[in-house]
């Protein structure tokens, strides 16, 4: 069995969306303190009776202004004050705690921006350093998101998976189920390595061009010589490069796509069930996993958990037909059609 390789020191951090936009999290914010000492503005140029100026007597709206801010911000030189027992009792009740509430919302302000953003990278960069048994999605185009989409539906959690792309628009895009997201050419080692994808419980490749495609399976394949990658070419003559490349699982959309229209041909409902197979959201799904303890020994058409269709044993593909599926053998796969949500202990 072919040893892991532990990827060189990461380059380049992880992402994960944020609840708020930082424009619109600032906004509001000056918005609310902003509108607590207008508020306290108003109440004091309407009590402006109740304060006196030693300066020169009278209180002027910008007075009153000043005597506002220097009053929330604490400072209080003395050169206005309140002098009524009513001005004394607004101090006390009103302004006072609205003091308090504009000095949270600047320390508040000082928190999210400073320490707890500091924070979030760093929490970022140990998940980075730690990322291990994750999904790598190496291309957010269609069939990137038609995938991830899949695997959360199947209940896969979105932190576990880590998408590249170059491009921000598609990364905010996965982004906003929660996935980790890398911005960078996969085709690098060190685009790759910064996601620890020697550590990965599985690859999944759809660049949208085939050469590049095939580019980012060998580079996999060099970095993470034991992990399973799917890719996807759309032409034929591509499919045995991208299995030369090191791809265990090559798709072919187009030709996928040719056979539900043939079988479309022959009978209304196939294309429907094949649909249907391929999701978790349909009635029945296709599904692969080892075989259990308990059904060594027996026929494929025996087990429990659904209608068995096909073992691989080692490279071999066997029928349900052959021979060989009346006795399942320790190390076999077995292909199976069950109900859904499949029962426990399928994968």
């Amino acid at each position: 069995m072919t040893q892991r390789r532990s990827p060189p020191v990461l380059a380049k951090p992880l992402k994960r969306a944020i609840a708020l936009p930082v424009w619109a999290d600032v906004g509001l914010r000056l918005g609310g303190a902003f509108a607590l000492v207008m508020f306290v503005v108003l109440i004091h140029w309407i009590d402006r009776e109740g304060l006196k100026d030693t300066h020169d007597g009278t209180v002027s709206f910008l007075d009153v202004f000043y005597f506002t801010m220097i009053s929330i911000t604490t400072t209080g030189f003395g050169d206005i004050a309140p002098v009524s027992d009513k001005s004394r009792l607004i101090e006390a009740v009103i302004v006072t705690p609205i003091r308090f509430a504009v000095i949270f919302i600047f320390v508040g302000t000082a928190y999210n921006f400073i320490i707890k953003r500091s924070w979030e990278t760093w929490r970022m960069k140990r998940i980075q350093e730690r990322l291990a048994d994750h999904i790598v999605v190496l291309g957010y185009g269609v069939s990137g998101q038609e995938a991830v989409q899949e695997l959360i539906a199947r209940g896969t959690d979105a932190s576990c998976i880590v998408v590249i792309d170059p491009s921000p628009a598609r990364l905010k895009l996965a982004e906003q189920v929660g996935c980790n997201v890398l911005e960078g050419d996969a085709t690098r080692d060190e685009t790759q390595a910064a996601v620890r994808i020697g550590l990965a419980r599985s690859i999944l490749i759809s660049a949208g061009r085939d050469d590049t495609t095939i580019l980012i399976v060998l580079t996999a394949r060099h970095m993470a010589p034991g992990v399973p990658i799917t890719a996807i070419v759309r032409a034929d003559d591509n499919e045995l490069l991208a299995r030369q490349a090191g791809a265990d699982n090559v798709i072919n959309p187009v030709r996928f796509t040719g056979l539900l229209l043939a079988g479309s041909a022959e009978g209304q409902h196939i294309a429907e069930y094949m649909s249907d197979l391929a999701s978790v959201g349909g009635q029945v799904q296709l599904v692969e996993r080892p075989v259990a303890p308990g059904e060594i020994g027996k026929p494929l058409d025996a087990i429990a958990t659904g209608r068995g269709l096909r073992v691989y044993r080692g490279r071999r593909a066997i029928g349900f037909c052959d021979p060989e599926a009346q006795a399942l053998e320790a190390g076999d796969v077995i292909v199976e059609i069950c109900d859904s949500p499949c029962p426990e202990g399928s994968a």
